[in-house]
């Protein structure tokens, strides 16, 4: 390994099985909508949707140990029930991402989990501070800007509801056409199913 080599991290909340395969289900519904107003959209695999919570970008490879000691040590709590919104395009004008927005559960645990995160990954100088406020989602598809459907309309969202599985630090491979993920730690958040 030479000196100095970077890896791409990312923290994230793991998604349980059925909720996966629900949301890959819709998005495949979104991406025939989308196909039919000059959109074409890359669809994730269902295996690779989570919910990020804190994007480190590129990390010196030595700093990953405590990064992922940071992660698996973090309190096992259980976080609550969170329910599908509605769909976004992200960024909103020239959208890259089609993602579907998630709601808190009511003590807002999702969002404590972030923060406490967050906190402690800017104290070791792991993660810049964030100036954006938090806004939990799942990304379902990936487009170039220019392949955005002109019709911005999507089918409802389905009603669901589930609590986050493990929190995971994965590390993203750049490929050709589509990142894979490589879990480095992980912790359960106080469910025994595991992703």
């Amino acid at each position: 390994m030479t000196r100095g080599a970077t890896a791409r991290l990312f923290v994230a909340a793991d998604l349980p099985p059925a909720a996966r395969a629900e949301l890959a289900h819709w998005a495949r519904a979104a991406a025939v909508s989308a196909r039919g107003s000059g959109g074409h959209l890359r669809l994730l695999a269902p295996d690779s949707l989570h919910v990020t919570l804190c994007f480190l970008g590129s990390v010196v490879v030595a700093e990953i140990e405590a990064i992922a000691d940071i992660v698996s040590g973090s309190p096992a709590e259980t976080v609550g029930e969170l329910s599908l919104g509605a769909p976004l395009w992200l960024p909103a004008r020239r959208p890259r991402a089609l993602a579907v927005e998630l709601h808190d559960d009511a003590q807002g645990a999702l969002g404590s989990l972030q923060s406490e995160l967050a906190r402690t990954l800017v104290a070791i100088g792991a993660l810049k501070p964030e100036r954006r406020r938090f806004r939990p989602h799942v990304t379902v598809a990936r487009m170039r800007s220019a392949d955005a459907p002109q019709e911005r309309s999507l089918p409802a969202t389905p009603a669901l509801a589930f609590a986050p599985v493990a929190l995971t630090l994965y590390r993203s491979w750049l490929g050709p056409t589509e990142a894979t993920y490589e879990a480095l730690a992980r912790c359960p958040l106080g469910t025994s199913e595991e992703p």
